[in-house]
């Protein structure tokens, strides 16, 4: 299934970006616009993800309210780390972080309670963090990629199972993000540890029985997913975990690559945004964040950056719409990790997989 947006959605960016243009033109009018321009700094993956939303979001945030925002590009753990290391002075003042890593900001203290809006009521029930100190800006899930040209020059079905990894046949072929860096890593590693028996408090089964299945098989594990496009081309990668977003992402720069649902259930993976505590600009932030969850933002990175909206009233049509109909069934026996417990234990599973799984 392509995720890439269809030239036949050419229109629909139009009409979205006239949209845009009106509102823009209509609040400026009515003399809303800040008198001086005013920059935000917003802390989020680059790539796909930097590209859709600095072409397609923030332009019209801009126009609205006169103001500049400015994306610090990072992966979560980067931008967590700079939140913290500036805690008492925040360079940044909005930040998206994956779901289990913007848990652990918030009970730092790093995010500010999202102010009441309409937009926030309108968003799934899921996407709302306790107390609102977070709210989800797009939705997914880890699961099975897999490399497409291997899997059909060697017969192989596409994969079923996270047990799959097991797989005497894909002996050397299985490329694993580590736990410890790594969100899919650690997705992959929690699903496999619960069908060895194990829960989101007690990985035991999993640490215990990892070198005698999926161990064996693996090429490689990798600190993030950077590499996967390049292992996929040259032949060396035939499975790893990996989301829907993710993989139209590879596909869209000609990738051979595809999404598999495995059975046992995917892990939900949602980006949350959060307005970072004692910024500098605490009106603005709040308004930005109330802005990214605005239909007119949620449609524009769907179709452009292949983010799933969590604003249902966001409008899907053509590729977008199929996509986010795939997903809404894949959500179906997605799991939703216990953070709690995760995080709690986190570093203590990070030390045991660096001396016994990764050395």
């Amino acid at each position: 299934m392509t995720f890439a947006p269809a030239p036949s959605l050419r229109s629909t960016r139009r009409k979205l970006a006239a949209t845009a243009m009106l509102a823009a033109a209509a609040t400026l009018a009515a003399g809303t616009a800040a008198a001086q321009t005013k920059t935000l700094y917003i802390g989020m993956n680059g790539g796909t993800m930097e590209k859709a939303y600095t072409q397609y979001v923030f332009p019209a945030f801009e126009k609205l309210y006169g103001a500049k925002v400015v994306v610090v590009p990072g992966t979560s753990s980067d931008i967590l780390a700079k939140a913290q290391a500036n805690k008492d002075k925040p360079q940044m003042h909005v930040m998206f972080l994956d779901d289990g890593i913007m848990v652990r900001a918030m009970g730092m203290g790093l995010c500010e309670k999202q102010r009441p809006n309409p937009h926030l009521n309108d968003i799934y029930p899921a996407a709302r963090f306790k107390d609102d100190l977070a709210s989800g800006v797009s939705l997914g899930m880890t699961g099975i990629a897999y490399n497409t040209k291997m899997f059909t020059e060697k017969g192989w079905a596409a994969p079923t199972s996270w047990m799959d990894f097991a797989d005497p046949k894909y002996k050397g072929k299985v490329v694993f993000q580590s736990m410890p860096s790594s969100s899919f890593g650690l997705h992959g590693f929690l699903m496999f540890n619960r069908i060895q028996g194990g829960n989101d408090k007690n990985v035991e089964p999993g640490f215990n029985n990892w070198a005698k299945t999926i161990g064996p098989n693996v090429l490689e594990y990798i600190p993030s997913s950077a590499k996967i496009s390049e292992m996929v081309q040259t032949g060396e990668a035939a499975m790893f975990p990996l989301t829907p977003t993710a993989v139209a992402a590879l596909k869209a720069r000609g990738i051979p690559v595809e999404y598999a649902q495995p059975k046992e259930g995917s892990v939900v993976l949602m980006t949350g945004q959060c307005v970072i505590a004692k910024n500098s600009e605490p009106e603005l932030a709040q308004k930005l964040a109330e802005f990214l969850l605005s239909p007119l933002a949620q449609a524009n990175v769907l179709q452009f950056g292949a983010q799933i909206p969590t604003n249902p009233k966001a409008p899907a049509v053509g590729e977008g719409a199929a996509q986010v109909a795939q997903i809404s069934q894949w959500m179906k026996n997605a799991v939703t990790l216990d953070w709690d417990s995760v995080n709690a234990n986190r570093p203590a599973w990070n030390t045991r997989w660096n001396k016994t799984i990764e050395r």
